[in-house]
């Protein structure tokens, strides 16, 4: 691990304020529009771009036409969503016809890997600079380079990663915050082009988290996430993930504790009781289980069987009985038979899992598993992806509706998305939960709120504030 110095990001910070002090000449101050694909810690990368974006005097807009930097922060888990980047990246072209002094940014996990760096250094020409996963800290440097007439420059990380500390964050909500606490990941699942676009693991210092997440409580946060590619392997100064989230549950402050994503071969029954033992730890754990297939799973390099895993659930439910378990399946992963895919079906039925995030299997570059023969037709996956749902459907559903009658903690977190005559927030549990939108409870948008639930459908609950 590269831990980046003192003086590296004081460098950066002369930078964006110079950079800054340019902007107050301009007759209005430049706007900055960030497009974010992925993951939750994409997310909070481009909160850390946006704040760096801010401490260099550029306001932010919700349009790329209105903007004067465009940042598109990419990933690379499967190929779909490459190629929407790429799609949303090749609209941008028009914008920087109209205006040539429009200054193109694509970061994030595809622009790591060669292959893609190539092909939008040659396709895209417009794009002014590419910066990987583990360089974003560099964002002003490459972008006042560019501004004062460098050449257009591809910054791709060192294979072991970094870490930057002390840079400016501007967050999406008070309410709901991320906090990084690791990145990277030495898994190698077959599947997986991670470890090869975010690097090697590496974790922050147990300080600097405690002092981060100090001041998001200080600033109204009432839920915390803390995010790694397996948050399971933090290690720092002799302690463990489950001591970090032990010592974060002792902060003081009104607040709930999340954190994703785990993989099962690391979760350990320590981090099991640290969550039954804290109230302020949500009873909610998101453990990917990719396949219930034996072989599939060995196939996977997932390092952990079926066995295993239904042991470590049996545990969290002997622990907290009302526990809600979410989790990942990857449907047609090469040579998955029908058999195979029916133990999947299995373990869905046994398990009982809330909710579930299931993606049909995409050739990764790199991987050993884009190599294998036998890659299942698209019209079999497709199949199969449909009967998943199916069967999730019917098992969300009947969960849901058990808690029909029922009172929830819920954290409001702003208008539905769905219907403006709609709030909603999120229960313990993670569930979605709909509120009528009033005065009163418009009131109550970034706190808890009891919500007697009067009503279930398959991915969402809906309820009235308990007086």
């Amino acid at each position: 691990m590269i831990k980046v110095t003192n003086e590296q990001i004081e460098k950066q910070y002369r930078i964006m304020h110079a950079v800054r002090e340019q902007n107050k000449k301009l007759d209005t101050p430049p706007k900055c529009f960030i497009r974010t694909f992925g993951c939750q810690q994409n997310e909070a990368d481009s909160e850390q771009l946006r704040g760096m974006a801010a401490e260099m005097g550029y306001l932010r807009c919700d349009t790329p036409e209105e903007a004067d930097l465009i940042l598109v922060n990419t990933c690379a888990v499967r190929e779909h969503a490459e190629l929407r980047a790429l799609s949303v990246t090749g609209q941008f072209k028009k914008l920087k016809e109209k205006n040539p002094a429009l200054m193109i940014g694509v970061c994030g996990c595809m622009v790591t890997q060669e292959h893609r760096m190539a092909q939008v250094k040659k396709s895209y020409p417009y794009v002014d600079f590419l910066i990987g996963t583990g360089m974003l800290y560099k964002f002003p440097e490459i972008l006042a380079d560019r501004l004062s007439g460098g050449r257009r420059s591809f910054t791709v990380d060192a294979a072991e990663g970094s870490v930057a500390e002390g840079l400016p964050i501007i967050r999406e909500s008070k309410a709901t915050t991320f906090v990084s606490v690791m990145y990277g990941c030495n898994n190698f699942c077959s599947y997986c082009v991670v470890p090869y676009t975010r690097g090697r693991e590496r974790s922050r210092e147990r300080a600097d988290i405690i002092a981060e997440v100090k001041n998001v409580i200080r600033n109204g946060a009432k839920e915390i996430t803390l995010l790694g590619q397996n948050v399971n392997s933090y290690s720092s100064e002799g302690r463990d993930f489950a001591d970090l989230v032990s010592e974060i549950c002792a902060l003081d402050g009104d607040f709930i504790l999340r954190f994703m994503t785990s993989h099962p071969k690391d979760a350990s029954k320590k981090l099991i009781d640290v969550m039954a033992e804290n109230k302020k730890c949500a009873k909610q754990f998101h453990l990917p289980l990719q396949s219930g297939s034996r072989r599939v799973l060995e196939v996977m390099n997932r390092k952990y069987t079926p066995e295993s895993y239904l042991s470590l659930v049996s545990y969290m439910r002997e622990k907290m009985p009302d526990i809600a378990i979410s989790s990942d399946i990857i449907v047609g992963f090469p040579g998955e038979t029908e058999e195979e895919f029916e133990e999947t079906l299995s373990m869905l039925r046994y398990v009982e899992f809330d909710m579930i995030f299931s993606f049909i299997y995409s050739p990764r570059p790199l991987t050993p598993a884009a190599a294998m023969e036998c890659q299942i037709p698209p019209e079999v996956k497709s199949e199969r992806f449909d009967r998943l749902l199916a069967l999730q459907n019917e098992i969300s559903l009947k969960k849901n509706l058990r808690l029909v009658g029922g009172t929830e903690r819920v954290l409001i977190e702003g208008v539905s998305k769905n219907s403006e005559s709609m709030l909603m927030g999120r229960a313990d549990s993670n569930k979605l939960v709909h509120i009528p939108r009033t005065t009163d409870t418009e009131a109550l948008i970034g706190s808890f709120a009891d919500v007697k639930i009067t009503k279930a459908e398959t991915f969402a609950l809906f309820g009235e504030i308990v007086k």
